[in-house]
């Protein structure tokens, strides 16, 4: 015989048991949440970067250039970049190309490809300009051969533009290095301070290289719209000078960190990140929006007078 105690109390655990496995009884109206079976992708969806030399482009996973990457450790930068709160290293200056196998320098007139750079030339020595204007700048030889263009980052040169975002991608991985994301990029140009300029919370013209009142593309060809692949563009002077300026030629022009800074990092060129997009603004651009100012537009593909980069780490 069980004691009546220890009777009620092995019904209690049998009644419990019971209740956990019946099906739960939900009330009427309220949701249920039943986990969904992946999607496969739409038969015939068009691919994230359409163009053939797009292959080479380190693809970020969606949204990862909105988010930063992981700290770095021990914290330390080559050299040529600045460390950004102990996260992440960036360039101190706009990148110019190099050969992989020389070291000499590429052309930054021109896309860093001998396709390109041909093309250009043809296409630029057929089209003469009115006296006084740019010469048509002539590349090296090297460069209508094989090259493996490589980002380099340095004070004092001009800048490489005509770059598309493929190419930038790839200059940057020959050094070691990879393209920004966008919250790196926008953090590092805010600085220490978090400001909308590197330079303070409101737009002061001439303080970075932007907004300028010349479209050189009109002044080679008289209109601002076409030839936007012409050599010749960043030669172009107005009075204020050169309106594609060397690296670092405007000092207040410069996003502290510490006793660091980084340079150039609204105007000048605009600068390509890994989400696809360009930011910063170029020296022509008619843009007051800062560390703000981006253009997502274009496929990685694309390349034009106005677009360089800046590398992170």
């Amino acid at each position: 015989m069980i004691p009546a105690r220890r009777a009620a109390c092995l019904v209690g655990i049998v009644a419990a048991a019971l209740a956990c496995d019946r099906p739960e009884k939900h009330e009427r109206g309220s949701p249920t949440i039943t986990p969904s079976a992946p999607q496969a992708p739409a038969k015939g969806a068009p691919g994230l970067l359409p163009a053939p030399e797009a292959r080479d482009l380190l693809a970020p996973p969606v949204g990862e250039g909105l988010v930063p990457r992981p700290p770095r450790k021990g914290g330390r930068c080559p050299p040529e970049m600045v460390d950004v709160r102990g996260e992440f290293c960036i360039d101190r200056y706009e990148v110019h190309l190099v050969d992989e196998r020389t070291g000499d320098a590429l052309s930054p007139y021109y896309h860093p490809t001998p396709k390109q750079t041909r093309a250009a030339l043809e296409r630029y020595r057929a089209i003469a300009l009115a006296p006084g204007l740019p010469d048509l700048p002539e590349p090296p030889e090297f460069q209508l051969g094989a090259v493996v263009p490589v980002a380099r980052s340095a004070r004092g040169v001009v800048p490489s533009g005509y770059l598309s975002g493929v190419k930038a991608s790839a200059a940057c991985r020959a050094a070691g290095k990879r393209l920004c994301t966008r919250t790196e990029w926008v953090l590092a140009c805010r600085g220490q301070a978090g400001r909308k300029f590197p330079y303070g919370n409101s737009y002061q013209h001439g303080v970075c290289n932007v907004f300028r009142g010349t479209h050189p593309a009109r002044v080679l060809h008289g209109n601002a719209s076409r030839h936007h692949l012409d050599p010749r563009l960043n030669r172009v002077s107005d009075a204020e000078g050169p309106l594609l300026r060397k690296t670092g030629s405007l000092p207040e022009c410069r996003s502290d960190w510490g006793d660091d800074a980084i340079y150039d990092m609204v105007g000048n060129l605009d600068e390509w990140v890994d989400d696809g997009s360009f930011l910063g603004g170029f020296y022509a651009r008619s843009t007051r929006e800062g560390c703000d100012a981006r253009v997502s537009t274009h496929p990685p593909h694309y390349f034009d007078y106005s677009l360089g980069t800046r590398c992170c780490l």
